[in-house]
């Protein structure tokens, strides 16, 4: 199989960067309105409950999946499933901030998607930096 096609969820992408930030604050941050419009798209608002609808001011629907405060969220996007994630550092004072999008169309949506969201972790970061 390709790299980043899976049987299951076939065409997917991960990114991740360590951030100098404790878990809550990123957390905090990601869950604002503020970091969903980032990450998600601007208008969205989460209820934190599994099958909670969404639509973003751009017309992009979906649900909640999962919900476990802290730690992850995971929302269908249109035809496809984002998760972000977040992992404190053994030491606490450092997040290990993920993204995974699963059934996306195809190779070319993949590398798109993986521009996308290291972009979107520049963006956080400066962000959380700023704060």
């Amino acid at each position: 199989m390709p790299t980043g096609f899976t049987k299951d969820a076939g065409w997917q992408i991960g990114v991740s960067r360590t951030l100098p930030h404790p878990a809550p604050v990123v957390w905090d941050f990601i869950s604002s309105p503020e970091g969903l419009a980032l990450w998600l798209g601007p208008g969205a608002v989460l209820i934190p409950e599994r099958g909670a609808p969404y639509r973003t001011a751009a017309g992009v629907a979906g649900e909640v999946r999962g919900y476990h405060r802290g730690q992850r969220i995971r929302v269908t996007h249109g035809t496809t499933t984002v998760q972000v994630t977040l992992t404190p550092t053994a030491d606490g004072a450092r997040t290990i901030f993920r993204f995974h999008q699963e059934h996306l169309a195809s190779a070319e949506e993949r590398e798109q998607q993986r521009t996308h969201w290291q972009h979107i972790l520049n963006q956080a970061a400066a962000a959380l930096d700023r704060q």
